[in-house]
Parts: structure tokens; sequence; C-alpha cells
């Protein structure tokens, strides 16, 4: 499962998937209908491999909870997000058996499963362990570059000379 360029950009539904960087921020590329929009510096972006869900011991990755989702359902796709929330609980309860059931929402559970489903349909799930040797790399370097290009844009500009 490589998830490694995969974003969640809050306050856009669905998941994107990392294109190009540009001088104000990057380009990403919606995973439910292919669209292309700009991303600015401001904007409030999450890796998929830096996501992680409360337990009652640890906090679990996001990766490691999708590959169990994938080894239940056989790499195929799971239950509905839009299932009532007894059903989403008790699946969930399944698939992540100490999950801290005080801070993980029914709320984070539909979009959970939502993004599996998601990642599913594009065949970017499986079984195998999650391939993220290059994530703390691809993480450092897009903040690299959005703190050059920051720097850039936020120099204040010599006054010209009279």
């Amino acid at each position: 499962m490589n998830v490694e360029k995969i974003l969640a950009i809050s306050g856009k539904p669905g998941l994107y998937e990392l294109k190009v960087q540009t001088r104000s921020g990057f380009v990403a590329e919606s995973m439910i209908d292919g669209k292309r929009i700009t991303v600015g510096l401001k904007s409030n972006v999450s890796l998929l491999t830096e996501i992680s869900m409360y337990t009652h011991t640890e906090e679990k990755p996001l990766v490691e909870i999708l590959r169990a989702i994938a080894v239940k359902e056989n790499e195929g796709p799971t239950i509905s997000h839009k299932e009532d929330n007894a059903k989403l609980l008790t699946y969930f309860k399944e698939i992540v058996p100490n999950y801290d059931e005080e801070r993980v929402y029914p709320s984070d559970i539909k979009k959970v499963l939502n993004w599996y489903n998601t990642l599913q349909a594009k065949g970017m799930v499986s079984k195998e362990e999650p391939i993220i040797e290059n994530a703390e790399s691809v993480k450092e370097q897009v903040v690299e570059e959005v703190k050059a290009k920051k720097e850039t844009t936020d120099k204040p500009k010599a006054k010209a000379k009279k």
C-alpha cells in the first residue's frame, strides 16, 4: 500500500494526490473526480502517513488501520460510510478492538471507511505491509519547499532610492 503522496485537505471532501509544487503551494488531484486544485500555503493539509487514531494504549497509524481493513475484506470494498452509527462502531471494533471510544467519534470512523473505499476503488490497498519508508523524506521535502517559497514571498521589498 503506497500512500506516501496521498493528502487529506481540511475543508475539502475526499482524498487528493500530490502532483506538483507551485510558487504559492502545490497542485493536488482529487481521487474522486480527477479534478486538479491549487492548494495554498495556509491550507491545513495532512499526509495519510502522518494521521493516526487513538487507542487505549497508543496512537495507531492510519495506514495500519487501512491494512487491517484490507486483510479483513480480502482487499475488497468495506461497508459504506453511510451505514448507521451502531453498525459502523461494531464493524470498527472488529478492526481496531482497543480504539478509544471517547476520543474516536463516529464521524472519524465514517471518514476512515470512506477513505478506504476511495483507495480501494483506485487499487491502492493491499494486505502487504504499508510502504512508508519515504514518507518522512516526502514530508520534509514538501515542508522545505513551502518554507523556501514562503521566505521568498515574505521578504520586505527594498524601497526605491529618491
